[in-house]
């Protein structure tokens, strides 16, 4: 679970590696729009992709002399797995408490 899930969210506490996250969301990209979009070199958006990319995140494919990236739709559906998991782990610690918690807590008190 290191390259995916909640290794994955690590990877995007980098600014510049969420904004290249973001901007693979909305469409696959070379290196160079990337860096059209963005206040920085070329070679660091590489150097950016290639973390994204060895944490699952982000795929890329060969057209003609560029080098496409595009979201890794198996590395998303693992951080999702693991961000679900954790909520239903919160939503049922939540309904214990709130199970296990006096019904009218002034009640209590007055007795």
């Amino acid at each position: 679970m290191d390259t995916y899930g909640w290794g994955a969210l690590g990877l995007l506490g980098d600014p510049t590696r969420r904004a290249i996250f973001e901007l693979l969301a909305r469409r696959p990209r070379s290196v160079g729009e990337l860096a059209q979009q963005l206040p920085i070199s070329r070679p660091a958006v590489s150097q950016h992709l290639r973390v994204l990319k060895d944490g699952g995140l982000v795929v890329d494919h060969a057209a003609g002399t560029r080098r496409i990236y595009h979201l890794n739709p198996d590395g998303l559906a693992a951080m999702r797995a693991y961000l679900d998991r954790v909520w239903d782990e919160t939503l049922t610690a939540f309904q214990k408490a709130a199970e296990a918690a006096p019904a009218d807590p002034e009640s209590e008190q007055e007795q």
